[in-house]
Parts: structure tokens; sequence; C-alpha cells
């Protein structure tokens, strides 16, 4: 078959020797055993999911971190939840008829919304909804989320709720997260909640970095007795690093502060 593909190749002019050349091609390919291509199938189909898992497992693909638009079927929920929320039975019904059948686009959008309003009980209904659809898996920027919406809004019973919640599914928080949540409490007054979770940053598998204990130390400037020991811990992990100390009247102006505040 080479030798006839070679013979017509040489009685061909130069012009019409590259279509000549394609249509050999294609003979012999016409030509190549069936298992041969089933092998170079299964590898292209191999090479397939691989690259489907690689993106599936990747992070970045988190659902949580892209910017949530609200279609006009969310718009409409979101304004209805808000009407009916002094309205529990009405509620209720209305989540379960119109709530469960939102687009997972549209369902985002909607819980986001309420976060960034502190709506704090609308936020646990469509936190409630999210965790029973099908196609809901643990996430960690979930999560995230709903605890510091919960810290800046002082509620505690619903976060340790949401941490049980995300212990029971088995969610790691990275040391960032950690360290972003903690300071959330700490700014809200919270600090005994603050130092629970920070316990949970110490017994977490994730190898310790020194930003978020920074991050840590600098909230917990108003509450002097939990950073000494936080620091200890600092330079426990980290011996050659430095811990910046403020003067102590700036600790007692942060006191000032904070008692100003319960005042009201």
């Amino acid at each position: 078959m080479l030798r006839l593909a070679s013979n017509i190749l040489q009685r061909r002019s130069p012009r019409t020797l590259a279509s000549s050349l394609d249509s050999s091609l294609q003979l012999l390919l016409q030509h190549t055993s069936p298992q041969s291509q089933q092998q170079d199938g299964f590898q292209c189909q191999q090479r397939s999911c691989f690259v489907g898992q690689s993106k599936a497992s990747s992070p970045s693909l988190s659902i949580w971190r892209h910017k949530k638009e609200m279609g006009k079927e969310g718009l409409i929920v979101a304004k209805e939840l808000k009407r009916l929320r002094s309205h529990p039975l009405h509620l209720d019904r209305f989540i379960q008829s119109h709530v469960s059948r939102l687009l997972k686009s549209d369902l985002l959008a909607v819980l986001a919304e309420f976060q960034r309003q502190d709506q704090v009980f609308l936020s646990m209904k469509m936190y409630d909804v999210v965790r029973k659809e099908i196609w809901y898996r643990p996430d960690m920027f979930f999560y995230r989320d709903m605890l510091m919406m919960l810290a800046r809004n002082r509620k505690v019973d619903e976060a340790k709720q949401v941490w049980e919640d995300l212990k029971g599914e088995e969610v790691l928080f990275d040391q960032h997260t950690f360290g972003d949540i903690i300071r959330a409490f700490l700014e809200s007054g919270l600090p005994s909640e603050a130092m629970e979770i920070y316990d949970e940053m110490k017994r977490s598998p994730d190898a310790p970095i020194s930003l978020p204990f920074r991050v840590i130390l600098k909230g917990l400037l108003p509450y002097p007795e939990l950073r000494e020991k936080v620091k200890a811990d600092f330079l426990e992990l980290f011996p050659d690093m430095i811990v910046y100390d403020p003067p102590e009247d700036l600790f007692e102006d942060h006191e000032w502060k904070r008692e100003s505040e319960d005042d009201y």
C-alpha cells in the first residue's frame, strides 16, 4: 500500500503533491486496526477525566469565592422573604414552595445578599436550605462567610450551631481563615468565643504560619492577658521572630474605648 502511494505521488505535479499526501494518509488511517483506535480513544478519555478531576478539586473553583449575580427570580424571592420574616408559618410555606425551586445561582446570590445586609434570621433560613440541596458540598468558604456575618452581629448561639455543623461535615479551615474569623470575633467584643476558635486552630492538622498569629495578636490589643497567652504560643512556634508590643497606655486606651462602648 505504501508503494502504491509513493508511485502516485511521483506521477503527480508539485501543485497536487499536498492534496495527494493528505489522501494517502487518510487511506492509511482507514486501515488502522480497530484495537489501536480504541486505545487512542481510551487514552483521550483518560486525559479528559484527569483534567476534569484536577479542576474540580482546585480550591479556586469554589462556588462561594465567585461574585454572585442575582436574577429576577432571586430578587422577587428575596423581597418576599423579607416581607414574611415576621410571619413564621407563612415564611416556612414560602420557602418550601418557592425558595427550594430557585436556580443554584439565585439561591447562592440571595444568601450572599442577606449576609451582606446582616439579615441574620433570613441568612440562617437560607443556610438550612442550601445544605439540603442535592448539589451541596461542604466548603470552607461557605462556613467562613456564615461565621464572619454571625460574628459581626454578635450571634453566639447561631455561631456555635454553624461551628458544630462544619465539624460534623469535617470541614477544615486553613490558617489564614482561622486568623480572619478569630479577628472578627475579637473586633465584635467576643473574646471567649474567639479563644475557643483559637484552640481549634492550634489543634488543626494544617501547619502553623506566622501571619495569622500576627492578625490575632493585633485583635487582642484590648485583651492584654489573652494576648500574652497567644504571644507565648507564637514565640514558641517561631522563636526567631519578634512581636511588637505597643506602649502600656495604648492598652489602657483600648480598654477605655471598650468600656465606653459597653455603656451604650
